[in-house]
């Protein structure tokens, strides 16, 4: 059974909009690439991937090589098959879809940033950690992980510091 994992990488003022801030290089981007390893597979909601596949697709480099043959996993609506970069449309309601690919899978799902689709991931209870990349800076404007009106209590996991100031903060969310 896959675990599911939000990542989430941001400024300690909680900015998550990558911009300047995000520290490109350093231990913790070893380990970052490490995270990808044996049977990972992602999970993306229809802005991630159509955001991302074609920056990736066109990538070159390790952090190409590892992330593009990787099996990717698209919620959305209004997207139709076939998708491109080794991606496949999830069928039929979010919760059920998902629910039944942790069950089918092994190794880790991964989905990254927190939008919708993480939103309705913790509503549903299929989120098993949130791990949040905290990168030196202070940031001011910019989006955040959540909106003023959600609450969560998360249990914290464990920390990684790292030596380019990055800080990695895992956490379990609390079931109701």
């Amino acid at each position: 059974m896959s675990r599911l994992i939000v990542l989430t990488a941001m400024t300690v003022d909680g900015v998550m909009t990558v911009e300047e801030w995000f520290v490109p290089e350093g231990d913790h981007m070893e380990a970052s690439l490490r995270m990808f390893e044996g049977d990972t597979a992602l999970l993306y909601g229809r802005k991630n991937y159509e955001g991302l596949a074609p920056y990736w697709m066109a990538a070159e480099g390790e952090w190409a090589d590892r992330l593009n043959p990787m099996p990717k996993f698209v919620a959305s609506r209004t997207l139709q098959e076939p998708l491109t970069w080794n991606a496949t449309l999830l069928k039929g309601e979010l919760e059920d879809a998902v629910a039944k690919l942790k069950a089918e899978r092994d190794g880790n799902l991964i989905t990254n940033g927190c939008g919708e689709l993480t939103r309705n991931l913790l509503a549903a209870g299929l989120v098993d950690e949130l791990w949040f990349s905290v990168h030196p800076a202070v940031w001011g404007k910019g989006e955040r992980p959540f909106w003023e009106e959600e609450k969560l209590r998360l249990t914290l996991l464990g920390t990684e510091a790292y030596d380019s100031g990055v800080v990695l903060l895992r956490y379990e969310p609390e079931r109701a």
